[in-house]
């Protein structure tokens, strides 16, 4: 018998090819797909044969754009999150109980909060974090991780002051007297952040390897990083070093410009797509967030006319970090959400031709308010957009309470991207969005096939996709934007990385969607999770 064969026959196979679409057996040899197709055609076949017991198959689940740093440690904090808090009161609460526990010079840091979902409807502040404890310095990220709210101790610490100037596209918010309110927004909460005691990266790589078996759990077998720096350690160091801990997903890094451009670190090796950790974008930021108010739009935020977001970055910064990537022939990768921001950046390129040959040259991430110009203008360039579909779905208050009901329905226009001939990607931003399980992509998929909130609000009928293309844009298109080599198909030739699920995706109603689970993970081919049971 040939050992390295398998045959997986009686599944209900969904392939992400678009040219062969459905499966019901597939032979693997060495890790990779050799023959697809329906069993009947198979003949004296020798090798290990599993049956699939007529359940769906999907290929592996790529999230183009995560944190799993930013999502590792915050299992660590405290969750002030539903459903253990709804409002400020209970967010003391829960931070009190911590205090209790640690000794005074020690940080409380807790994340999640929306105040979309708090009962008193507005962000926590310092004299409410100063209820928790006056001499421990305590941070509080929102959901979004844009805004972070911190206690007097903290102010004192990174020695914020009535006298400290708002950073470069940042805000520190002062109340009437113009004392800081501990509220601090995009670039402020840096003053904080930076004076934090970071962990080693030991304790990092750690953490990240703890992460392997929740995310195979939930079918996802390739991951990235969209906040990647080589200080105060260099996340390619410490990925690699939690490869060697455990972490088995494929993982593309995208560094954050404002570190390159003092510490160019990018060479042929680091960005070689064929190791398993690589380098694959240059990162920037164009503004924050919808739902924390800072995301630059136009028109401005409802009940806020003079608030029109922030601006994070310019034409020339932009063109100055496109240069650097086209020289090492990686991704110029920019996040924007509100019209103006994603503005910025089309109109910047507009009329330059891409430098990569296999995928876009530059992604816009979140793409939250496109105008039509934008839609346009983007169809004919180089240039792709991964939305998050979990936006909608778990921060509508926020979004409603900012935008207003008719202008909420006509975010992430996924639709209107695919009419529009761009290519798109979905992802979960993981742990940057109000739900308690953020990197679920059943949740995802099933936002962009209803477009309806989990509280049954409607988010925009006319920019649902079925179930077949929301499963492509977290597989096949995910791998053409993310371009990680042969995956994101079960197709001759690629990679035998699949998942199978314990109801059918293709079937059930799509409210149910959400409620899916996976009962097994295969990468190349071998077992890498099963439901209720430990891998050794």
């Amino acid at each position: 018998m040939n050992t390295t064969k398998k045959m997986f026959k009686n599944g209900k196979i969904f392939t992400s090819n678009r040219d062969q679409k459905y499966a019901d057996a597939m032979i693997i040899d060495n890790g990779i797909v050799e023959w697809i197709g329906q069993a009947d055609e198979i003949h004296d076949f020798n090798g290990e044969v599993i049956d699939l017991n007529n359940r769906r198959v999907l290929p592996g689940i790529i999230d183009a754009h995560m944190h799993p740093l930013m999502l590792a440690n915050a299992t660590k904090q405290i969750a002030c999150t539903p459903p253990v808090v709804y409002s400020i009161k209970d967010m003391i609460e829960e931070l009190s109980k911590k205090a209790v526990d640690v000794s005074e010079i020690e940080w409380i840091e807790g994340w999640g909060y929306d105040e979309g979902k708090l009962k008193e409807g507005r962000t926590p502040n310092r004299h409410d974090l100063d209820e928790v404890s006056l001499t421990n310095p305590i941070v509080i990220t929102r959901t979004c991780g844009h805004i972070v709210s911190v206690n007097s101790k903290a102010l004192a610490f990174a020695g914020i002051t009535k006298e400290t100037p708002d950073p470069a596209g940042g805000q520190i918010d002062r109340d009437e007297n113009g004392e800081p309110t501990g509220i601090l927004r995009e670039s402020a909460r840096l003053l904080v952040l930076n004076k934090m005691p970071q962990l080693s990266m030991d304790e990092n790589a750690s953490r990240l390897a703890e992460l392997t078996e929740s995310l195979y759990a939930h079918g996802i077998t390739a991951i990235t990083d969209l906040m990647a720096s080589h200080k105060p350690m260099d996340y390619l160091d410490m990925y690699n070093l939690a490869r060697e801990k455990g972490l088995s997903q494929n993982v593309v890094l995208y560094y954050m410009w404002e570190d390159l451009r003092v510490n160019p670190v990018l060479n042929d090796e680091n960005t070689n797509r064929k190791n398993p950790i690589h380098i694959g974008g240059v990162k920037l930021f164009a503004d924050g967030s919808v739902s924390g108010k800072t995301a630059w739009v136009n028109p401005a935020f409802l009940g806020d006319e003079n608030n029109y977001g922030i601006s994070t970055t310019s034409e020339e910064e932009l063109l100055e970090a496109a240069a650097y990537a086209k020289k090492h022939k990686v991704q110029l990768v920019v996040h924007a959400m509100g019209e103006q921001a994603i503005d910025l950046i089309v109109n910047t390129f507009y009329g330059v031709e891409g430098w990569v040959q296999d995928g876009p040259s530059i992604r816009i991430e979140h793409v939250a308010m496109p105008t039509t110009q934008a839609l346009e203008r983007a169809s004919t360039m180089s240039i792709a957009f991964v939305p998050q579909p979990i936006f909608l779905y778990a921060e509508i208050e926020s979004y409603i309470n900012n935008l207003g009901a008719e202008r909420t329905k006509t975010t992430y226009p996924v639709n209107k991207m695919l009419e529009a001939g761009i290519p798109v990607a979905f992802s979960s931003d993981a742990p940057a969005t109000a739900w308690a399980d953020p990197v679920n992509p059943f949740v995802g998929i099933k936002s962009a096939v209803t477009r309806v909130a989990y509280k049954g609000t409607n988010t925009g009928e006319s920019e649902k996709v079925d179930v077949e293309t929301a499963i492509e844009l977290y597989t096949r298109c995910a791998q053409q934007i993310t371009r990680i080599p042969h995956i994101g198909q079960l197709k001759s030739g690629y990679q035998a990385d699949f998942i199978i699920l314990n109801n059918d995706i293709l079937e059930i109603s799509p409210e149910e969607i959400d409620q899916i689970n996976v009962d097994e993970t295969y990468v190349k081919g071998n077992s890498v999770y099963k439901k209720n049971y430990i891998m050794k």
